[in-house]
């Protein structure tokens, strides 16, 4: 069986029929037909399932001094995305809904083509280790954009920090 590895690239599907590809280290960003289209390339670098539940979106840079808001308040994802120990995988998220309050902003900086910021809430299959990533978004000059955690915060036990 090949691994998973050999093609860093992973073809994202929305549930509009939208289609995007994400490479290693990067993100897609993109305003098409009124939609704000966002995804992340992943590597799950644990030893478990990583079950990604919810997101957050800053439609600036958070830089580490910016707490992540409550995850009651994050965005729930539309359908279950997981990344298996030691292997790679994706993130997306989308706006299309323009009265939501955050669409306008979420939209100016894309186009723009400004830093953005993306938390993600996840945990592992059994319900438990809930953890928040912190994912900037920073546009290249090619067009592309690229992807650097910046922040982990444990949500159930002690930072470590």
């Amino acid at each position: 069986m090949p691994s998973r590895f050999q093609d860093p690239a992973e073809k994202v599907g929305f549930m509009d029929e939208h289609w995007v590809k994400v490479e290693g280290g990067r993100a897609v960003a993109e305003v098409v037909d009124g939609v704000v289209y966002l995804a992340i390339a992943l590597r799950n670098v644990g030893s478990g399932i990583a079950v990604l539940d919810r997101w957050d979106f800053f439609p600036e840079r958070a830089l580490n001094d910016v707490p992540h808001r409550d995850p009651q308040e994050y965005r729930r994802l539309t359908r279950d995305l997981y990344v298996p120990p030691g292997d790679l995988g994706f993130w997306q998220g989308a706006f299309r809904d323009l009265e939501d309050p955050i669409y306008n902003e979420a939209a100016a900086a894309i186009k723009n083509r400004r830093p953005v910021t993306v938390d993600l809430f996840y945990g592992d299959h059994e319900g438990g280790q809930h953890t928040i990533s912190r994912f900037g978004l920073i546009p290249r000059a090619d067009g592309a954009w690229i992807t650097a955690v910046s922040r982990h915060w444990n949500i159930e036990r002690d930072d470590p920090r």
